[in-house]
Formats: structure tokens, C-alpha cells, sequence
């Protein structure tokens, strides 16, 4: 395109497309398989079977994996007149087709890529799943096969019936759509507004964008994943882009100047929370403020592109943007592809496909006139309602399920009624195949397994049992749970960029409602346990006391470090090698009696942040923290620390050499011990707290539930020179200035902690979410 308009790359022979079609030939070995579903690898060097390949042993693939190729393959095709590409991603995306499940029209999340068989039955439009619907639109759209639109409305048509509940969209079985298969979202679903917006179908858009709007006013950005009262369930966000395309595309169709103030706020969100030196950071959790050392290509790719469109004036693009079709990624593909090299032989399949109501089969997009029939007021009169979801949560209606019985029969045992320690429910419990089991730590776990249920209709009770369950947990929580508090180091030399995000205490001072927070020198007690009267007063009075966990109550760990003169308490975990990165978050309650008494700030750190700390004290001896409800600003730690340092001629030989290092760790839950409670904040293994004083953690065979398979990896961190020391910042406005000059180097516990992160990452890769 530029090289025709004689203005730009002249010197440009197809280089580009030839190493893209040598690229292409490398790929093809992953689609040798029965079903011609591709492996989810390939080894570019070796290919799949290759002893050294370390490939071709997988056996499932995600829908959306194998599902999204066909634009860029058959581009491939066109561009080069070689048809085998769009051949095979043609085949993989006939397989799926096939595959769907017949009474709902619907396709579940993972595949087996040699039998055809569903490995995981539940369906919805995030993860997994999402740009599979997305492919079968625009692949219409591009290469013109009627055949792609007419699955696009079957599936289409499937979604809004049974996933749709505006202004939700939730997982449901595939088998059983009218059930729920969870009860959260996944952020990956926010792209599908636009796709709403590209089929012609604007109110329910409009309605779901609105939704993740006051998501990400509540939270800044959206997270990974929130539940259905809008409360985080994953608090990580890797900067994804799904969010800003909805938006473009709603203010292309709409022309409403709203859509343009909701880019403007993220922008602002960009630059204020996740802007650093190097670039953008992900945020590892959305709560606390804390960051990850990442910024994944889609960011620049997809988020930026976005955005600028948004604002684009049709002046400011050298070509016109309406030629061309995005793909996923956000790279653009020529609509004039639907003309070239077509070598692949069309058939007539419609009688193959369920037939629906002609509305659902528009084959254009509907103009703004008819979307909005002179009415400029139309977008604005559906957010309204829409405004304050998030606040007051939506109320909750009649379930599907409910809704299909009537007024028929209740499940036998109700999840408020049920009783660990009764004969009678455990035997109900064994009928719906539920199973008990008793867990090392006192705990009690529920599983369900419908095919041990005595009959269908026992094991749909049980199903409906076990949601309840979750519901009551959930409802229970939702008044008890605490958000992460952070502790935050900020004396030299890291002047606030160690931010380590800590459990909160049930007692003691709110850290929410005193936004200075607590800031002291951190002193270890003596004994260490803190379990009996504290034997040197003189170096906890007026500092925040270092304690271990374990062999007494923490309101009467809390008492004891009190009464020696602290101004706060840290509790760290007795576990060797807990990590925030793999338990969840830890809430410290009281020992069941009045805690009035206790009016200092306690928080919770596990093993492995907690050695940061006296690893610190160790190396400084020092070290001052702030215990906060959320990170603070790190340019005015900075600033105060300047000054301190100017004033201190003790820290001056440091000053010249060092680099600050950072490990910020992401807050999730821990099994309890004896005398202590954990808040645990999985909406799909909730502990309801009054059956018989066991907690009950709940799982389903027929539902996905996730793992906290959270990876935190150390702050974002760039080269100043080739042979410069690093520097991390976080949450800085893009026009601050940052003091370069203290630095020091980085302990040697602190990097091996940041290079177990990086592995951890390098295994999350694997994954989608």
C-alpha cells in the first residue's frame, strides 16, 4: 500500500511475505492429527515428533486455539496463491463445527485434539472460547463463504439464550445450558461488545460495556476475572486491550461522544497506575497497586492502536481504516482478499444448519440510522440503568434453572440447612453424588460427581445443592472479607518501590479509614512468637514489631507487642517457602472474645516476604515500613528520602552505587490454624462457617475451577546504559520526575526470589489466562 502510493518503502521486494510463507510451511506439521485440529505447539526447529521437539505429546487444545486461524491462513493463501494453509485451518475450523453440542448449539472451552471428545464442558465467550466466535464472523466478512455467517448466528443465536443475562455473560454447561458453570467473569469477554457491534446487534452492547465500564471505575482496570456482585476474583491485569476495541467500536457505531470520555479515563488510568520507565507494567493486582515485570506484545499491538483510533481524526489516517478488517491481534487484512486466489471450492450447506428466526440471519451490519433513529439520546437512555451496577450489584432474579421448574419440587437438602455432622444430610448428600471428604486440617471439602448420583434428577439436585452452597458461602464472605493491605518499604535505599502486599487482621486499627497509614523502623520482639510478655520493650517501643506465626492467638500476639509500645505488628508465616505467589490470601481473626482493646494496625506476610524484610534488616539494620491500605505514591517516598539522606552523612558512601530492587506480592487465601480464620475468596470453593465449625471448601467435576495459579514476578525494571544499575517506579504520573541518583545494589535473596518469579511466568505462558 505505501510502496504504491510511490511515497514510501520502494526499496520493499516481499521479503516479508516470503519469510511469512516459510513461517507457514513450519507451522503445518502441528496439524497432523486424525481430527486436523493442529497441536496447541510446534517446535519451529524440529517440528512435533522429533525426539528433541518437546512437542506432539499434548492431547487437548482450546476451542479458541485451534479456532482462530482462518483469517490469517487463508490471507496467507491468497497472498502467496498456495492454498494449503487456508486448507488446514479450514478443516480444524470444520472439525468444531461438528463437534458442537447439538440440542444447545454450543461448543465447550477445551478439545481433545486426536478424538473429537469435550474435555471441558462448560461454555462461554471469554477464554477459551472467545476469538473461536469471533473468527467465524469476520472470516464471513473477509472471504465472503456464506457458510461462516450461517454457524456465526447458530452459535450466535445459542449465546444470547442461554449465556446472556444482561448485562452478565456467564458459563454454562454445554450439556445443560440452563445451569450457571460459574459464578464469575473472566476479562477476556470484554471484547465481545464489539463483536456485538460488528454482527449489528447494539442494545445488549451497549448494556455490557457499560457493565465493564463501572467495573473499571470501581478498580482503575478491569480484573482478570470478577465475580457476579462485581467483587475481584482474579485481581491481576496484564494491560489487555479487549476493553478499549469494544469501546472503539461502540463510538464507530454510535458516534457518541461518551465512548470518547471512556477512552480518555483509560488513558488517564494507563498513565497513572501502570506508567514506569521503560514503558507500561501489568498490574499484579488491581487492589493494591503493586506491578509485574511485564508488558505483553498485545499492549502495543492491540491497546495502543485502539486508543488512537479512537481519537483519529479521518484526516490523521494515510489509508481508510473501513477497507480493512481486524484480526484479532488488531493487525489489519484487505478486504479485497475475498477476490484473490480463491482456490478453496465453496458448497452449499445451509440445510445442515438449525433453523432460526430470520432476523437473527442480517447479512449486513444495520447503518446508524436504523440503530439509532434520530435519536441521539438512544446509547445514553440503555446506560442509565446501568449506572450504579456496580455499587448496589445487581439484584439477584430468578435463576434459569428456577425459572424452568415453576413452582415444581426444591431440592431435597438446602446448602443453609446442611450439617457436616448429620447422618441424615450425608446420606442426601451421597444420593445427588455428593461426596464428603475430611481434609487434613480439620476442613471439610465437598465434590460432586454427577454420574454417582442415584438418578439424573438426583444428580441436577445436586448440581443446584452444590450452587447454593457457593451463593451462601459467597453471601456469608462478602460481609466479612478484607480487602489486601500492603506493606510498603521506604527507607533507603528503596524509598517505597518494595511494595509486598499483606493479609489484613479482623482487629486493630482500619487501615482504610486512616489513609496516612502507620510508618515506623521495624524492630524483631523477643520472644519471637510473641506469645507471652515481651522481653525487650526498649527496641519494639515506638517501632512496628516483627513476629513469627504459630503456638498462640494473633489478637493476643497483638496485645503483647502493644503493651511493649508499638505502633503495629507484622506477622510472618512459620511455613518455610509460602509465597503469596501460590497460597491465597490470609485474614487473621480475632480469638472470639472483644478486640476493642487492640487499636494498632496488624497485617499477615508469608514466609517468603516476610525473609525480605530481614534479609533487609539484615544488610541495613534500619529499615522503615509504612502499613497502608494501598500502595502510596513512590516519588514522594522518594523526595522525603532525599531529604533524610541529605541530613544523614552515614548513608552518603551508599549513595553513588546502588540500584533499588522491588518484589511486590499478589494477596490470596491459606488453610487455617487452630485459632485462626482465612478469608477465602474463591467463589467456586467458598467455606460456609456453620457446619459444625468445619470450614467446607466445594468443588464440581462438571465446572472448571481455577487454581491460584497467580505468577508475580519482580517490578518493572529497565537498562539505564549498557553497564547502568536498574530502576523501578511505580503508579507515576507520565509527567513526574524521578531522583535517579541513591541507588544501591540489589541483595542477593532478593534476586534469587525474582528469578523464581520469572520461572513461574515462563510456566504461566503456557496458559491463556
Amino acid at each position: 500500500m505505501l510502496k504504491e502510493k510511490g511515497e514510501y518503502m520502494q526499496w520493499y521486494n516481499g521479503e516479508l511475505l516470503h519469510m511469512a510463507k516459510e513461517l507457514g510451511y513450519k507451522l503445518l506439521p502441528a496439524f497432523n492429527t486424525t481430527s486436523g485440529l493442529p497441536y496447541p505447539r510446534v517446535n519451529l526447529k524440529f517440528g512435533v515428533r522429533h525426539p528433541e521437539a518437546r512437542t506432539g505429546t499434548e492431547t487437548d487444545t482450546c476451542t479458541a486455539c485451534a479456532g482462530t486461524l482462518i483469517l490469517e491462513f487463508a490471507a496467507l493463501s491468497r497472498f502467496t496463491g498456495t492454498s494449503i494453509f487456508e486448507e488446514y485451518a479450514r478443516k480444524a475450523l470444520d472439525f468444531i463445527w461438528e463437534k458442537r453440542q447439538r440440542s444447545s448449539n454450543l461448543v465447550g472451552v477445551t478439545i481433545n485434539i486426536h478424538t473429537g471428545d469435550w474435555v471441558r464442558k462448560d461454555s462461554g465467550v471469554g477464554a477459551g472460547i472467545d476469538s473461536y466466535y469471533e473468527y467465524l464472523l469476520k472470516a464471513y466478512v473477509l472471504l465472503g463463504d456464506d457458510s461462516f455467517l450461517e454457524r456465526f448466528n447458530t452459535h450466535y443465536d445459542a449465546i444470547m439464550r442461554y449465556i446472556s443475562q444482561p448485562p452478565l455473560l456467564l458459563d454454562v454447561h454445554i450439556h445443560k445450558p440452563m445451569l450457571n458453570a460459574r459464578t464469575w467473569m473472566d476479562s477476556l469477554l470484554a471484547f465481545f461488545p464489539g463483536l456485538q457491534v460488528l454482527k449489528g446487534d447494539i442494545r445488549p452492547a451497549i448494556e455490557t460495556h457499560e457493565m465493564l465500564y463501572q467495573v473499571i471505575k470501581k478498580h482503575n482496570f478491569l480484573p482478570e476475572a470478577f465475580t457476579t456482585d462485581f467483587r475481584v476474583h482474579w485481581a491481576q491485569h496484564p494491560l489487555r486491550p479487549e476493553f478499549a476495541e469494544s469501546t472503539y467500536f461502540l463510538y464507530k457505531a454510535t458516534g457518541d461522544p461518551y465512548y470518547l470520555e471512556v477512552g480518555k479515563t483509560l488513558i488517564e488510568n494507563l498513565n497513572k497506575y501502570a506508567r514506569v520507565p521503560c514503558g507500561f507494567a501489568a498490574m499484579k493486582d488491581v487492589r493494591t497497586g503493586s506491578h509485574e515485570d511485564r508488558m505483553d506484545s498485545f499492549f502495543l499491538a492491540e491497546m495502543f492502536k485502539y486508543l488512537y483510533l479512537l481519537f483519529a481524526d479521518k484526516e490523521d489516517m494515510i489509508f481508510d481504516i473501513e477497507d480493512y478488517i481486524f484480526t484479532t491481534e488488531a493487525h489489519l487484512l484487505p478486504l479485497w482478499l475475498s477476490t484473490t486466489n480463491q482456490t478453496i471450492s465453496k458448497k452449499n450447506t445451509t440445510t445442515e444448519y438449525t433453523e432460526l428466526d430470520d432476523s437473527n440471519f442480517d447479512w449486513t451490519c444495520p447503518n446508524t440510522q436504523i440503530l439509532f433513529p434520530n435519536d441521539p439520546m438512544f446509547a445514553q437512555s440503555i446506560r442509565e440503568p446501568l449506572k450504579n451496577v456496580v455499587d448496589k450489584s445487581c439484584p439477584r432474579g430468578i435463576s434459569r434453572a428456577e425459572e424452568s421448574l415453576g413452582s415444581g419440587p426444591k431440592p431435597p437438602l438446602r446448602a443453609r440447612d446442611f450439617m457436616a455432622s448429620n447422618p441424615e444430610h450425608l446420606e442426601i448428600l451421597k444420593k445427588m453424588g455428593v461426596s464428603l471428604i475430611h481434609l487434613k486440617d480439620g476442613r471439610v471439602q465437598l465434590v460432586q460427581h454427577a454420574v454417582q448420583a442415584a438418578s439424573s434428577l438426583d444428580a441436577e439436585d445436586g448440581l443446584r445443592f452444590m450452587q447454593e452452597m457457593i451463593e451462601l458461602s459467597s453471601q456469608q464472605q462478602k460481609e466479612q472479607q478484607l480487602p489486601p493491605r500492603a506493606v510498603q518499604i521506604v527507607s533507603h535505599p528503596f524509598f517505597g518501590r518494595v511494595v509486598l502486599t499483606a493479609g489484613p487482621a479482623q482487629f486493630g486499627m482500619d487501615l482504610s479509614k486512616h489513609k496516612a497509614g502507620t510508618r515506623g523502623f521495624v524492630a524483631t520482639i523477643k520472644p519471637y512468637n510473641g506469645c507471652s510478655e515481651i522481653t525487650n520493650p526498649e527496641a519494639v517501643k515506638e517501632k512496628i514489631a516483627l513476629m513469627q506465626r504459630g503456638q498462640c492467638m494473633f489478637a493476643e500476639k497483638a496485645r503483647n507487642v502493644q503493651k511493649a509500645g508499638a505502633i503495629g505488628g507484622i506477622v510472618i508465616d512459620d511455613n518455610e517457602g509460602s509465597s503469596s505467589d501460590t497460597a491465597p490470601l490470609f485474614q487473621m481473626a480475632g480469638d472470639g472474645k472483644n478486640t476493642d482493646d487492640i487499636t494498632i494496625p496488624m497485617l499477615f506476610l508469608f514466609n517468603k516476604e516476610g525473609n525480605i524484610i530481614l534479609d533487609a534488616i539484615r544488610e541495613y539494620e534500619a529499615v522503615e515500613v509504612l502499613l497502608s491500605d494501598k500502595a502510596k505514591d513512590r516519588d514522594l517516598e522518594m523526595e522525603n528520602m532525599d531529604q533524610k539522606l541529605s541530613e544523614n552523612d552515614s548513608h552518603k558512601q551508599n549513595s553513588e552505587e546502588a540500584t533499588s530492587a522491588s518484589q511486590d506480592v499478589g494477596a490470596v487465601s491459606e488453610e487455617p490454624e487452630e485459632g485462626e480464620n482465612s478469608d477465602v475468596n474463591d467463589p467456586d470453593s467458598l467455606s460456609p462457617a456453620h457446619a459444625d465449625s468445619d470450614s467446607i471448601s466445594i468443588s464440581n467435576q462438571d465446572s472448571y475451577v481455577p487454581g491460584t495459579d497467580e505468577a508475580s514476578a519482580l517490578e518493572p525494571a529497565c537498562t539505564q546504559g549498557d553497564h547502568q544499575p536498574q530502576e523501578q517506579k511505580t503508579e507515576t504520573e507520565s509527567n513526574s520526575k524521578v531522583n535517579w541518583d541513591n541507588k544501591v545494589q540489589p541483595m542477593e535473596s532478593i534476586l534469587a526470589d525474582w528469578n523464581e518469579d520469572i520461572e513461574a511466568f515462563e510456566m504461566m505462558e503456557k496458559d491463556e489466562l
